[in-house]
């Protein structure tokens, strides 16, 4: 007989036998569900042992419905935005996310984004099927090499674009007040203020989780400080930059194009200018890709049924968000 009730709120994948072979090995059964509101959530985990979610909110309200044997909440992915994980704390419930699963696939989703755009290669793109031949229509274009990378945040992806892009000759400056510069100076980036990446960066990438903390790192003062010639590359979360300004800035070009994978809402909505984004002429967009590749997927979803894994069987998970409640000895 089962030990323990492992409930998956939401996937986006054609079924959860990875993730049932696993979770069934350490003496659990697995609920797999597609819940699309709160109430859906309250009404699946009411036993549960784990939750396992991908887009489903997890709020305080759901983590005060949940019973007293529930351990963990485990996310399907790096950044856990989608819990309430201060709530979760509270409650001595372990927030477990997979923190390394995609590093190559967003880095290089991050850097092909800045190339293409370096190049103009989206917009003569376009040019072309509108029967412009015609390489003036772009210009100018500048070479890459010598040019300046700032990264905001270095932690997993962002050391990944550093050492991807190290054949480019590329001056390399980190902003993260979470890292050591040691660290930073180790894999020959220079850790400088946010102020400075912003003024003398080429290119700007951004890597950091979504939080209080970052939430509008980027507003419109950080956005016009900026070079007008500077190209912004986000493959965080959306909310990370405010997308009005942003909008406002390529609008009036002061800064000359922007890649972004995310959006405050996805797909993006008329709220935040999120549609008004998609009728610039000077920035590329993805549907919340950088993550994706068919190892990816399948990584993410062994890595953290693993992690739920050792967690019934009473070992710490390598995915640990919340460690103060591991630290009280749950």
């Amino acid at each position: 007989m089962s030990k323990w009730n492992v409930v998956i709120t939401d996937y986006e994948y054609p079924d959860v036998e990875i993730e049932r072979e696993i979770l069934e090995s350490a003496g659990a059964t697995v609920h797999d569900y597609q819940c699309r509101t709160i109430e859906d959530v309250i009404e699946a985990v009411g036993d549960a042992d784990v939750v396992i979610n991908q887009y489903a909110l997890i709020t305080r309200e759901v983590i005060e419905s949940l019973g007293r044997s529930c351990v963990a909440i485990g996310q399907y992915g790096i950044g856990v935005d989608t819990i309430d994980v201060a709530a979760a704390t509270e409650h001595g419930i372990m927030v477990i996310n997979v923190p390394s699963y995609c590093e190559d696939e967003v880095a290089e989703h991050a850097i092909a984004m800045m190339l293409s755009l370096a190049r103009r290669i989206p917009f003569y793109d376009r040019d072309i099927r509108q029967s412009i031949w015609d390489y003036t229509v772009e210009a100018p274009i500048q070479r890459v090499r010598n040019r300046t990378l700032g990264l905001i945040g270095f932690g997993r992806i962002a050391r990944k674009v550093a050492e991807k892009v190290r054949g480019f000759s590329l001056q390399l400056l980190a902003f993260d007040p979470l890292v050591d510069p040691d660290v930073m100076r180790e894999a020959e980036v220079h850790p400088v203020p946010l102020d400075e990446l912003l003024e003398n960066s080429d290119f700007v990438s951004v890597h950091v989780p979504l939080n209080a903390q970052t939430r509008h790192l980027l507003g419109e003062k950080q956005l016009r400080q900026l070079k007008p010639t500077a190209v912004l590359v986000n493959v965080s979360r959306g909310q990370v930059v405010d997308q009005k300004a942003l909008y406002r800035c390529l609008a009036d070009h002061k800064i000359r194009a922007a890649g972004l994978d995310v959006f405050y809402e996805e797909p993006p909505t008329e709220k935040h200018h999120g549609r008004d984004l998609l009728s610039l002429n000077n920035a590329v967009f993805s549907p919340h890709v950088a993550w994706y590749s068919e190892e990816s997927i399948v990584d993410l979803r062994r890595k953290l049924a693993s992690d739920v894994a050792r967690v019934l069987q009473g070992l710490a998970p390598e995915g640990l968000v919340n460690a103060e409640v591991r630290k009280k000895g749950r």
